[in-house]
């Protein structure tokens, strides 16, 4: 009858995938009637409530019906068309197999902290005592602008850091900077974005699947290209004035105030992206451009570069205008973001450990710099460009084309990128330039 062994567990789930596949394959006709449920389990060695399980699945799912006194009768099923099995894509670091990392002994291309320099102890002890305290309030709705504790703490550490004062009525709370980029389209529109060009491919790459459209403006050493800017049918432009990435470009004093009257003049808005101004190992943080317009610029920092990329936790200062668009498009939503997340961050700034934190880090890298830096300028052709801040300088080796670099620093066991895999639209004199990212590098 049934030629299957049902030695192991799940003996009712093992007689109905057997059936099912038999009524497909079409060795059991449409029509045909299957074994009473004793005769089964006598010829299968179980009991009738395994046979009967069995069939009560298959009746369930409609590969067999029921007659009233007559028994069980395969139904008319048509075999369906297997589909040939593609190998899934499998996930890829900044453009290199994840099995391919091996082959490097030094990595300027990832963006994370060392993780012997993350602090485990102390966000682990905030943890359970946020758990303690706060209970099952953490299993409720979290509003959609983010915590209002949380909210009150960036608001703290942006003025003791950044100079800033914003109202924390106007920070939203977002899963990275990726998840507040696509906030900001929906707040200002499917419309025309500015970027920079050279730029982390991803800023485009959001705007454009949330519907916008991206016009990319050149960098040069004072950063933006003001002119082109001005050229453009942009509604928004993306910048980092504080450090550019990845030409390092500082925009001057002269040139934000155009940015501004670019902004003000045309009903549009900047989005400043302060993506690393943590780290700025020489001098003073530089001035924000929000503190020159907060109800033309947007400002969006995350914890992704200061703590994990993991992390997903980030902020954005809306302009009044665009906070209550917010509230009218999402207030009906919750937060995505942990709460427990942001409770634990939450304490974390307010109580100083984040800025003790990022104190040792900026000992750390400006170390690391420090030696890379001399290392880099003994090598022959080769000219640093470094403005003082973030986590990475440009190395510009004379005579060199990119494959040539590329090659020779695969060859010593290092992972690079130039500044032309960062080009969007093809520009000149960016040949022979290595992105020196130290993030990841925990000694030299």
């Amino acid at each position: 009858m049934y030629n299957i062994d049902l030695s192991g567990k799940n003996k009712y789930y093992s007689l109905y995938k057997f059936i099912r596949g038999e009524i497909l394959a079409g060795r059991i006709k449409a029509g045909e009637r299957l074994p009473s449920k004793r005769a089964a389990a006598a010829e299968l060695g179980v009991s009738a409530v395994t046979v009967q399980l069995a069939y009560d699945q298959l009746l369930a799912e409609g590969y067999i019906r029921s007659k009233e006194r007559n028994g069980y009768f395969a139904e008319k099923v048509i075999t369906p068309v297997t589909a040939v099995q593609k190998t899934a894509p499998r996930e890829r670091t900044a453009g290199v197999a994840r099995s391919d990392m091996k082959q490097y002994k030094t990595d300027y291309v990832k963006s994370n902290i060392p993780a012997e320099l993350f602090p485990f102890s102390v966000w682990a002890r905030l943890m359970r005592r946020v758990l303690s305290d706060c209970g099952e309030h953490l299993l409720e709705r979290v509003p959609c602008g983010g915590d209002d504790e949380l909210k009150r703490a960036v608001s703290a550490y942006l003025y003791r850091a950044r100079g800033i004062s914003a109202n924390p009525d106007y920070i939203i709370i977002g899963a990275g900077a990726e998840h507040l980029y696509g906030v900001i389209v929906q707040l200002i529109g499917r419309k025309t974005f500015a970027v920079e060009n050279p730029v982390y491919s991803k800023i485009p790459l959001t705007y454009t699947l949330n519907g916008a459209k991206v016009e990319y403006i050149p960098v040069d050493k004072s950063g933006l290209c003001i002119g082109a800017l001005k050229k453009s049918q942009a509604a928004a432009v993306h910048i980092s004035p504080s450090h550019q990435f990845p030409t390092g470009a500082v925009i001057p004093a002269p040139a934000r105030s155009e940015i501004i009257r670019w902004a003000s003049e045309g009903d549009r808005y900047v989005i400043e992206d302060d993506y690393d101004s943590e780290f700025r190992l020489s001098g003073k943080p530089l001035q924000s451009i929000y503190g020159l317009c907060p109800d033309r610029v947007i400002y969006i920092n995350t914890f992704s570069k200061s703590l994990a990329p993991s992390m997903r936790l980030g902020y954005a200062v809306l302009p009044p205008e665009l906070c209550e668009i917010y509230y009218k498009l999402f207030g009906g939503s919750a937060s995505i973001v942990p709460l427990f997340e942001q409770k634990t961050l939450a304490a974390m700034l307010d109580e100083g450990y984040f800025e003790r934190h990022i104190s040792r880090l900026r000992n750390h890298y400006r170390t690391i710099r420090a030696r890379l830096t001399e290392k880099f300028s003994a090598m022959d052709g080769c000219e640093i460009f470094d403005t003082g801040g973030g986590l990475h300088f440009i190395a510009k080796f004379a005579n060199v084309n990119d494959e040539q670099l590329k090659t020779a620093a695969k060859s010593a066991g290092v992972r690079i990128k130039c500044l032309s895999d960062y080009l969007s639209e093809p520009l000149n004199g960016y040949e022979g330039c290595a992105v020196i990212n130290y993030s990841a590098v925990s000694k030299i």
